[in-house]
Parts: C-alpha cells; structure tokens; sequence
C-alpha cells in the first residue's frame, strides 16, 4: 500500500510542476511550425533538383527561424477586464 501513496504523492507532484510552466500550445504555434515544415520540404525539394542559392535560404530559414519561433511563441494572456 505504501508504494500506491507515494506513486500518487509523486504524480501530483509532476502535475504541479507542469502546470507552472506557462507553456500554451495554440493555433499560432500550429501555424509557425506548419509553415516551418513547408519551407524544410520546399528546401529539399530545391537541394534535390540543384539548387544552391535558394535550398539553403529555405533551410535555414525553415531551422533557425520558423521552427524555434513556433516553440518560443508565447500567447498574450488576455486582460481580466478590472
């Protein structure tokens, strides 16, 4: 029995934290890494036929822009309206 207690003891605990995070996956973050995912194919498709100015343009752009900013968007917290 006391292995149960603790097993949930523990997992409220992990709930707790969690919660804390702030970390709000929406519709925006949806969009940034769709897009990011386009460009990353676009940008093989480009490597694929040769070429070598706008592959890694779409690349980079794809990896270093579309895709981290789809992780470290945060939504704006709506006002309470006091």
């Amino acid at each position: 029995m006391s292995v149960s207690k603790s097993t949930t003891r523990v997992r409220s605990q992990r709930k707790a934290a969690e919660a804390d995070l702030g970390f709000n996956w929406g519709f925006p973050n949806s969009v940034l890494l769709g897009l990011g995912l386009v460009t990353l194919v676009v940008g093989y498709l480009a490597l694929s036929r040769g070429s070598i100015t706008l592959a890694p343009v779409l690349l980079v752009l794809g990896y270093c822009v579309l895709v981290p900013a789809s992780l470290l968007l945060r939504a704006r917290r709506q006002a309470s309206g006091e």
